[in-house]
């Protein structure tokens, strides 16, 4: 008789998430750390661009501080008299406080999509204080713009918003899967009741050497800038062209947009609002139709304003937006950013001057709020410096998360192989050795964000390619029976090992006793 057959073993399931959160985590910040270092430098220079805009521009931006001010009437003729006839206005930004300059801005074809030429005039005496480009509806000057553009498109149009709409786009994923691995790391020393380990997760260890050390910084940065880190992704999602198209079809689909304020005089509804108009290329146009000089009374902006006084445009900061056609109502429109956020609007009949419509913030809807309030935190003016430096720290904590990513790859060479510029990558086969039900969910997740986010989708099925076809490389490499030595140069450096199934010479960055 034959003995009892022996029973298939059976191959563990268990450790699979840890796994696919480590080869996630590795391989999307490999390919798409240089994109988010970029964003996130660029970011952080933007934050301080108020207090550099004001310390540049500072003669146009102000004047003598006098006891009282000329109507405003008088301050837009001195500008049409220095600009000359035929010229357009687009609006008028009285000074807000005492010291300030009232700009006029005109419409200028020369000038680059939703950019104005701003006049700046000393409210109490009509000097001309100075002339430049104004961008969108923040009116960003010169430096602030340039800045800005850099950060958004990296001076190359609509082409180069794909790296930020990708930085964006991954950061959330990046961020999440460190945040996975930094739990199970934190849950295994707490465990162990290793407190050093422990702490070496919530402040850097700074005694260590070497990988240890700078395994200590990526780790206990990632958690303090995580927050931070999630929230700069999913509002700068929102300004990207295509998984922001997505986000506005979205709120449009289910009702929050933002409320808009009609101008028509015929009583016709205009478009939902553009929160986002004053840093993704909306706003004034350098050719918008509006106002030539002379076509209207300079004092039906002292009525208009005094009649939107009487409503609810109570701050400084303001900008009066005469009839863009015929037909069409002034606005008055509240441009304050800082918290309390005030951007209510009233639109005026200029034949009349009778109210046809208004938009109050307190009304808005809470998601239209939100929006509000996170485009304005994301560009560092909802609490002014205190906004501005936590925007500069998390900015720079992500960037060193980079720097610090790639050295630690670059720490886990192989020492003893010198032609090996780079660790190895995390083992493959997670979703193989995943259940059922959770390889259906991480690619229904895939599918749906590749939908609503389609540079990603885009980018996940390249990095896929590229990383099949590196893995059969280093198969057929293996089965020939080659060295890793033995592998072309282009190879080595990219760190794939022949194993893929969790082997021990498979691992790599996070795959040590700490990851697994």
């Amino acid at each position: 008789m034959s003995g009892p057959r022996p029973r298939a073993r059976r191959v563990s399931s268990t450790g699979w998430l840890g796994q696919l959160l480590m080869r996630l985590h590795f391989l999307a910040g490999v390919f798409v750390g240089p994109f988010v270092l970029v964003a996130a430098l660029s970011g952080a220079l933007y934050a301080l661009t108020p207090q550099l805009e004001q310390l540049v521009y500072d003669h146009e931006l102000h004047a003598p501080v006098a006891e009282s001010s000329l109507p405003l009437a008088v301050q837009i003729q001195a500008a049409d008299a220095y600009v000359g006839q035929g010229e357009t206005i687009v609006a008028v930004r009285p000074a807000p406080n005492p010291g300030d300059t009232t700009r006029v801005m005109y419409a200028d074809a020369a000038l680059g999509e939703s950019t104005t030429r701003a006049v700046f005039v000393d409210p109490a005496t009509a000097e001309i204080r100075g002339d430049l480009p104004a961008y969108g509806t923040s009116g960003s000057l010169p430096l602030r713009t340039w800045i800005s553009d850099l950060h958004r498109s990296l001076h190359l149009g609509d082409a180069g918003r794909l790296y930020s709409e990708l930085a964006a786009s991954w950061l959330w994923v990046v961020a999440l899967a460190g945040a996975g691995l930094w739990a199970t790391r934190y849950r295994r020393a707490r465990r162990a009741r290793r407190a050093s380990q422990r702490r070496d997760l919530l402040r850097p260890n700074l005694k260590a050497a070497g990988f240890a050390r700078t395994r200590s910084l990526h780790a206990s940065t990632g958690i303090w800038v995580l927050a931070g880190a999630l929230f700069l992704s999913a509002t700068g999602i929102t300004w990207s062209q295509y998984g922001g198209a997505n986000f506005t079809d979205l709120r449009a689909a289910v009702g929050w947009t933002t409320p808009a304020l009609s101008t028509s005089l015929d009583g016709a509804s205009d478009a939902a609002a553009d929160e986002h108009a004053e840093h993704a290329g909306h706003g004034h146009g350098g050719g918008a139709p509006s106002t030539r000089v002379g076509e209207l009374s300079p004092g039906a902006y002292d009525s208009v304003l005094s009649v939107a006084r009487e409503v609810n445009v109570d701050t400084g900061l303001v900008e009066i937006r005469p009839p863009a056609q015929p037909g069409a109502a002034w606005v008055v429109q509240e441009i304050q950013r800082s918290f309390p956020t005030e951007v209510d609007a009233v639109a005026v009949d200029g034949r009349t001057m009778q109210v046809v419509d208004r938009v109050d913030f307190a009304e808005f809807g809470l998601v239209a709020k939100l929006s509000r309030w996170g485009i304005d935190l994301h560009m560092g003016s909802l609490f002014g410096l205190v906004n501005q430096l936590a925007l500069f720290a998390v900015a720079v904590g992500i960037a060193a998360m980079v720097v610090w990513g790639y050295a630690m790859w670059w720490q886990r060479r192989p020492r003893r192989d010198p032609s090996r510029l780079v660790g190895a990558a995390p083992p493959r086969g997670a979703l193989r050795r995943a259940p059922w039900w959770g390889a259906l969910i991480a690619l229904a997740a895939a599918v749906a964000l590749g939908m609503f986010l389609p540079l990603m989708g885009v980018s996940l099925v390249v990095f896929l390619a590229v990383d099949v076809t590196v893995g059969l490389l280093a198969r057929r490499r293996s089965r020939s029976g080659a060295r890793p030595s033995d592998l072309p140069r282009g190879r080595r450096a990219v760190g794939v090992s022949p194993a893929s199934d969790g082997s021990r010479a498979g691992r790599s960055v996070g795959s040590s006793s700490d990851s697994r």
